[in-house]
């Protein structure tokens, strides 16, 4: 095997025939003209040309950002419309009307406060994650291979490369080893690139197999892909359910709030000839209610404690809405190696086939382990068996000792080699043996290398259904260049390992089952293989299996059979994209699993990719989740916070809107009617704090299994609606009834302390009916907001500050009774429009 690598003096080494590199100093690029890198070495830079390099400048300088600067977290937490419509009103109750009065500013401003506090948190778990989670390439420096940060590349680098390994910078290939990389993230082309010396690579792609080493040339921001790779990973909250159906609410509110507040307006400063002061008190009370701020704000905040407990699981979130997205999910789809099973697999037993000498057979094992300088687990399990540099072998899984190679192995060298493709699913290497004799061997999957009547497949299959996984050793007829390597391979031997299942695994399969997602494990590797291991941890399902080389390659058809099997084997990197979106077209949301090269298209497709830390830069990259503990069994913990997250937002909005649709008729009303608006902005400061701010902020954050459901705006809207139009209407008649009992001097005082009494027992009955399913805390939450309101009509000062005061006992009782009726109404309207629409 010759590796394509360049001298010192920038020529090729021997057995390449290639022509000399392009030069070191040529310009890659007209419009933005680079600095020459230094020739191409295999040793790489020297530690003072770094340094010089690091002293100008050139370095990979673009900012990892995981999250949204500190200014951008202020900016997009103070600048809203809401805020400034409130703030504008505020500003003018400072000036027009007592301090009680402008108590909604101050709410707004501490509400503002907890959400930036509460995302900056968030942020700094996610930088500090994201520095965990941060691929580290290796470069060559000196001679010497080492795994840097990203920030720490500079211009001439010698970055090597190896299956899985994301391109960080843009480069020129020094050194090939059969490289191949995929550049479908920057070009939408599936098909992966062979890359020779000389030829360019681009920051974006990854290596699907082989492997080499490149020069970089162009670094920090001047990189192809460096600014799409920044806003990939920045904290974001677009493409939600959640948040674009709370951006649609707000709309409706603010077509709804303008031409209301200006009716109220002039219906209170113009038709009304008041005081002036107490009229623009009373309009500012009117329009205050009608915006449901403090919702936009419960959902940030929702979304970043999450983000922050995730974080304590060693869970890397790299997009918030991945958190509902997953919650969403009904069906996944898992690779099985890296999650089901560990990484590692143990040798078990190797069978020689027809006739072949065992010690020949160990010492060909022994020399591929040779073969590729970056083994997959299997190969790595075969060199963990028979160890280079001859004499006893290791152990075997069942703690008989394998055996010992004979001959010397060491005089066998390795002349080509054909890393391992999970297209075509086997590999290949071709020796000079100790007597000059040339042979080229392939080791793969047995169902692909061997023909269908082969009866070698039949004791294979034994094998497969104890969950055992088996390669085939054979010899190829041919060069291992030729496209038809395989064909007339020679079988020689079995070589049967066992795969180390996660100790966690069957667990979270019980939990994906107990919450009706359906499990689809998707693998490689052969499907009944698949099977018996799925079955051992008690994957529902796992005996339908299906071997995706006999998978129907229309959509329809394929999405057929998806769901009525579990388990699939031999797939291919492209079925597995086919067949997430032929799930898809069915209406299922995908969550896809995986931590190989081959499950990077999929990841990419699925609605929501979930990789392993340990697993490949390039699946890491476009992921949006990263289990950094690489343990399957965090899923779940996502997937509550999800549910957690979309359930208790659900709940809280409807308070919020309810208090909306509310506030909005009762202006209406009193436009329509021409009298006094009721309220004063201190009385309705006082209900949303009870009946919406602190218990929705518990609520918000409470625990919640419920499955997450679409169509988030009509869901909310069948209860706010019904709930906004009694509560409003009991009010108003409260204080229609109010303004024919009271007369004189106060009387408007009493009428608003009456209406203000309706008005807090129904939200509070909306409150309550919110809070079901009762807990001892939620009852709590609950009792103690109408010990609150309770507190204020009783203490003398608190009455004076709130301008609340019940005057008799007739308009009171009268109140309390209107508001019943309307509770009793609410309670008939939600347990119809549960049974109408469902829950």
């Amino acid at each position: 095997m010759t590796q394509r690598a360049l001298d010192s003096s920038g020529e090729q080494t021997p057995g390449t025939s290639r022509p000399a590199m392009i030069d070191a100093g040529a310009e890659l690029d007209p419009v933005h003209p680079m600095e020459p890198p230094p020739a191409r070495r295999p040793d790489g830079l020297s530690t003072a040309e770094v340094a010089e390099r690091v002293a100008r400048g050139k370095v990979n300088d673009v900012p990892v950002r995981s999250s949204r600067s500190v200014t951008e977290i202020v900016r997009a937490n103070v600048l809203t419309r809401f805020n400034l419509i409130i703030g504008v009103l505020w500003v003018v109750m400072l000036f027009v009307a007592p301090i009680q009065d402008s108590l909604f500013g101050f709410v707004i401003v501490a509400n503002t406060g907890i959400g930036i506090i509460q995302e900056w948190r968030a942020k700094k778990t996610l930088d500090s994650l994201a520095v965990i989670g941060e691929a580290k390439p290796t470069v060559r420096r000196d001679g010497v291979a080492a795994e840097i940060s990203t920030s720490e590349i500079v211009l001439g680098d010698l970055i090597e490369l190896g299956p899985g390994d994301k391109v960080v910078v843009d480069g020129t290939v020094a050194e090939a080893d059969s490289l191949e990389i995929d550049e479908s993230l920057l070009t939408g082309e599936a098909d992966p690139v062979i890359k020779q010396a000389g030829d360019p690579v681009m920051s974006g792609s990854f290596v699907v197999a082989g492997g080499g080493a490149f020069t970089a040339t162009k670094v920090g921001r001047e990189a192809y892909a460096a600014q799409l790779a920044e806003e990939a990973s920045r904290f974001t909250l677009v493409h939600s359910e959640l948040r674009s159906g709370i951006s649609t609410i707000l709309k409706y509110v603010t077509w709804m709030m303008v031409p209301t507040a200006i009716g109220l307006i002039i219906s209170q400063l113009v038709v009304k000839d008041n005081n002036f002061k107490d009229s623009v008190a009373r309009t500012v009370g009117g329009i205050v209610p009608m915006i449901p701020e403090g919702l936009v704000l419960l959902t940030s905040v929702a979304f970043a404690i999450g983000v922050v407990r995730l974080g304590r699981k060693q869970c890397l979130v790299q997009e918030l809405p991945a958190i509902e997205g997953l919650a969403r999910v009904d069906v996944v789809c898992l690779d099985k190696t890296g999650t089901l099973t560990e990484g590692g697999m143990d040798v078990t037993e190797v069978r020689p086939l027809n006739g072949t000498d065992e010690a020949y057979v160990t010492q060909v094992l022994r020399a591929f382990g040779s073969s590729d300088p970056r083994p997959n687990a299997s190969l790595q399990a075969i060199m963990d068996a028979y160890p280079a540099g001859g004499g006893d072998a290791r152990p075997a899984a069942g703690g008989d000792a394998l055996p010992a190679a004979g001959g010397d192995v060491k005089s066998w060298t390795v002349t080509d080699a054909m890393p391992f493709s999970s297209a075509r699913k086997y590999s290949g290497a071709a020796f000079a043996e100790a007597d000059g004799t040339a042979s080229a061997w392939l080791l793969g999957a047995p169902d692909v290398l061997l023909s269908e009547a082969d009866a070698t497949l039949t004791e294979i299959e034994h094998l497969n259904e104890q969950g055992l996984r088996v390669l085939l050793l054979a010899r190829a007829e041919g060069e291992l260049s030729t496209p038809g390597a395989a064909a007339g391979a020679t079988p020689t031997a079995l070589v049967v390992l066992e795969q180390r299942l996660r100790p966690d695994a069957a667990d979270t399969l019980a939990y994906f089952a107990d919450q009706n997602v359906a499990t689809k494990v998707i693998s490689g590797d052969n499907a009944v293989s698949v099977g018996a291991v799925a079955g051992k941890l008690g994957l529902a399902g796992a005996e339908n299996t299906l071997d995706a080389r006999r998978l129907p390659t229309d959509p329809d058809e394929m999405a057929t059979a998806m769901e009525e099997n579990a388990v699939f084997g031999r797939v291919t990197p492209q079925q597995k994209r086919d067949m997430v979106a032929a799930l898809q077209s069915r209406g299922h949301t995908v969550a896809m699993t995986g931590d190989g090269v081959n499950d990077v298209l999929a990841l990419k497709d699925a609605d929501i990719g979930v990789s392993m830390g340990s697993g490949s830069e390039a699946t890491r990259a476009v992921a949006q989740i990263v289990l950094l503990n690489n343990s399957f069994a965090t899923l779940p913990s996502v997937v509550a916070e999800g549910r957690r997250v979309i359930g208790n937002i659900t709940r809280v909005a409807t308070l919020f809107l309810t208090k909306t649709v509310y506030s909005v008729l009762l202006a209406i009303l009193v436009v329509c009617t021409q009298v006094e608006y009721p309220f004063l902005p201190r009385h309705l400061t006082l209900l949303a704090t009870l009946t919406i701010g602190i218990p929705a902020f518990f609520l918000a954050l409470a625990p919640n299994k419920e499955r997450a459901q679409p169509h988030f705006v009509r869901r909310v809207m069948r209860y706010a609606i019904p709930s906004g139009v009694i509560a409003a209407a009991a009010t108003f008649t409260t204080y229609l009834v109010a303004r024919h009992h009271y007369s004189g001097e106060g009387a408007l005082e009493a009428e608003t302390s009456a209406a203000t009494l309706t008005l807090f027992l129904v939200a509070m009955w909306v409150l309550a009916i919110i809070a079901r399913p009762y807990t001892w805390w939620r009852i709590g939450l609950v009792a103690a907001m109408g010990l609150g309101f309770l507190i204020v009509l009783v203490v003398p000062w608190l009455q004076d500050f709130f301008a609340l005061k019940l005057v008799g006992t007739t308009m009171p009782w009268t109140a309390v009774g209107i508001a019943v009726a309307a509770a009793a109404l609410l309670e008939f309207t939600w347990r119809w429009v549960g049974r109408r629409f469902g829950m």
